[in-house]
């Protein structure tokens, strides 16, 4: 597979890190036009832009380590990483770095290289490519926040969002912990054509690609994808991965079914 591999999805490796570069671009450029770093982030009200773009830095830092360092039993330290600069040409330079970092990182271990990750009972695998994958959705949603800061909020490019939501569902729902309470299936559909199944049960969570016109049935968790779900939510891809990172709230999307399921879905933690 090489270089042109995928993360286990559709995406390829390169177009990955063509993504998460730009929509770092944009991250910079919306802290570039904010009258000031000490604004509030709506979307995540504990953080000012400041706080924000900090996060952002030293997390890809971080994560270029955690790639670099290959198989480990436990997250990397960017070793000897300068603090975040509060003047801001200096902290978009910084940001910039970061970024070039992470990217440099992915690039040099390829899609299919081990690596320490945090979701070893998702559907994702904890690969280099798994993490590239990862990286732009963070930098996604973390771009929209900046942006929403600014008052130019932004739709997120069909091509994240899409992706974007098989990577949520398989990534941070998906767990072999046990659904706590009756069993369920819940689907979210794209208006742009593609249909996701969530299964919940005493196994855990799992996520299938539903059938389109153009795609085999899903057969994940033993389920049978003509079956009506228990509920569903329909929206733009961009919408449901809005949704699905608490951005925005449920009752903007259209829903069928047992509502309670989302309340659940939102207020579950699989770890405690």
């Amino acid at each position: 597979m090489g270089t042109r591999g995928t993360a286990g999805t559709g995406t390829q490796f390169p177009v990955l890190l063509r993504l998460i570069d730009e929509r770092s671009t944009a991250f910079r450029a919306a802290v570039a036009s904010a009258p000031s770093l000490d604004v509030q982030v709506p979307t995540c009200p504990e953080w000012t832009l400041f706080d924000l773009a900090q996060h952002i830095g030293e997390g890809r830092r971080a994560w270029a380590a955690t790639v670099a360092a290959g198989p480990a039993p436990a997250k990397s330290a960017a070793e000897g990483a300068p603090a975040a600069p509060r003047e801001r040409e200096a902290l978009l330079a910084w940001l910039a770095v970061s970024t070039e970092q992470l990217l440099d990182a992915l690039r040099k271990a390829g899609p299919d290289r081990g690596c320490w990750t945090w979701w070893e009972t998702s559907q994702s695998p904890q690969t280099s490519g798994a993490v590239a994958r990862h990286q732009l959705q963070q930098m996604a949603v973390h771009t929209y926040d900046a942006q929403i800061t600014v008052g130019a909020p932004q739709s997120l490019p069909d091509e994240v969002a899409l992706d974007g939501v098989d990577e949520f569902l398989s990534t941070c729902v998906a767990t072999t912990s046990a659904w706590p309470h009756k069993p369920a299936t819940v689907d979210f559909h794209a208006l742009e054509g593609r249909s996701w199944r969530l299964s919940l049960s005493a196994d855990g969570a799992r996520t299938a690609r539903l059938p389109g016109p153009d795609t085999m049935p899903a057969t994940a968790a033993g389920q049978d994808p003509d079956a009506t779900a228990s509920a569903s939510a329909r929206g733009t891809a961009g919408e449901l991965v809005l949704i699905l990172h608490d951005r925005i709230p449920i009752n903007s999307l259209e829903l069928d079914g047992d509502r309670r399921l989302f309340e659940q879905l939102s207020a579950w933690d699989p770890d405690e």
